[in-house]
C-alpha cells in the first residue's frame, strides 16, 4: 500500500470533537502515514501539540488571517515564547498555519498584513517554514515573501500558473486536495498536471474542503442527505485524482510527495525515517 502524508489537517477542529483518535486510526489504515496539524489561534497551541504527540504526528504554531479580528498584540509575544520553548520538540515543523484571506468579507486587510508580517518574522528568527493560507491573496503574499524570504508550503493554493510558479521559484510547495478532485476546478487540474512533480505535496484540510465524492449542494442538504465529512483517511483517493491527471502510478506519486513535504517541512525527515 502507498504511503501518503497530509500536509494538511485539522484534527483539532470542533468537526472531530471526541472522535479525532479514531479517525486518526481509520485515515492510518488507508495509508495515510503523517499527517501536520496546523493552529489557527494561540487557544489552539497547546491542544495541536498534545495531539501531534498523542498521534505521532506533527503540528504548526500561528495565528490564521481569520482569525486576527480576535487576536491580540499579547498573542503574538506568546508565538515566540512557544517557538523558543519547542524549539527541540521534533514535532514542530512549521510557523502555520498563517496568511491573508481577501475573500471573506469584512476583514481588516492591513491587521492580516500586521499579524502575518510578524509571523514570518517569527518564522525567520527561528529557524522555520511557514504553512501559508492564501485566498485571492497571492500576490500580496509575494510581495510580504520577497521582503522577509521564508519557504514552506502555499496550502490549498488555486491561484495562477504565474503566481505558483513565483512560489516555487521562492522555495515553496503547492498543496493541493480535496478541490482538484472536481471536474469544473479546470486551472486547478491544469496547475495539478503541468506544474513540476517537485513542487507538490498533498492535503486535506479537513474537515474542510471535502472532495467531491463527499460534498453535497444546498438543495441536496435541505433535502436530508448529510454533508460528508472530510477526514485524513480521503487523501489517499484524492493522490489517485493527482496521480490519474498526471499518468503517475500511485506509488510514484506517494513518494514524490512525501520526499517534497521533507523539503517543505524538513523536520519532517527525521520522524518519517523511523
Amino acid at each position: 500500500m502507498a504511503a501518503f502524508v497530509d500536509t494538511h489537517c485539522h484534527l483539532d477542529a470542533p468537526e472531530f470533537g471526541d472522535d479525532a483518535m479514531d479517525v486518526r486510526s481509520r485515515a492510518r489504515r488507508e495509508g495515510v502515514r503523517h499527517c501536520v496539524i496546523p493552529a489557527v489561534s494561540a487557544a489552539q497551541f497547546g491542544v495541536v501539540r498534545e495531539l501531534a504527540h498523542a498521534t505521532g504526528d506533527s503540528y504548526g504554531l500561528g495565528i490564521h488571517p481569520l482569525c486576527t479580528p480576535d487576536a491580540r498584540e499579547e498573542d503574538l509575544a506568546l508565538l515566540d515564547l512557544e517557538l523558543a520553548a519547542r524549539a527541540d520538540d521534533p514535532r514542530l515543523v512549521a510557523v502555520g498555519e498563517i496568511g491573508l484571506d481577501l475573500f471573506v468579507p469584512g476583514l481588516d486587510l492591513a491587521r492580516q498584513e500586521h499579524f502575518f508580517r510578524q509571523q514570518l518574522e517569527l518564522a525567520k528568527r527561528h529557524g522555520l517554514p511557514v504553512i501559508l493560507h492564501v485566498r485571492r491573496s497571492a500576490d500580496r503574499l509575494l510581495k510580504h515573501l520577497r521582503e522577509v524570504p521564508v519557504a514552506g508550503i502555499a496550502h490549498a493554493f488555486n491561484g495562477s500558473e504565474q503566481q505558483a510558479r513565483q512560489f516555487v521559484e521562492l522555495g515553496f510547495r503547492l498543496g493541493f486536495g480535496g478541490a482538484v478532485t472536481y471536474d469544473r476546478a479546470l486551472q486547478l487540474r491544469r496547475l495539478a498536471t503541468t506544474l513540476p512533480l517537485s513542487a507538490l505535496v498533498l492535503e486535506t484540510d479537513a474537515p474542510d474542503i471535502p472532495p467531491h465524492w463527499l460534498y453535497r449542494t444546498a438543495a441536496q442538504r435541505a433535502a436530508g442527505q448529510a454533508q460528508g465529512r472530510n477526514e485524513p483517511g480521503e487523501l489517499p483517493a484524492i493522490a489517485q485524482v493527482v496521480a490519474g491527471l498526471r499518468g503517475l502510478p500511485l506509488d510514484e506519486l506517494a513518494r514524490a510527495t512525501t520526499a517534497n513535504a521533507i523539503a517543505a517541512l524538513p523536520r519532517l525527515g527525521p520522524l518519517l525515517a523511523g
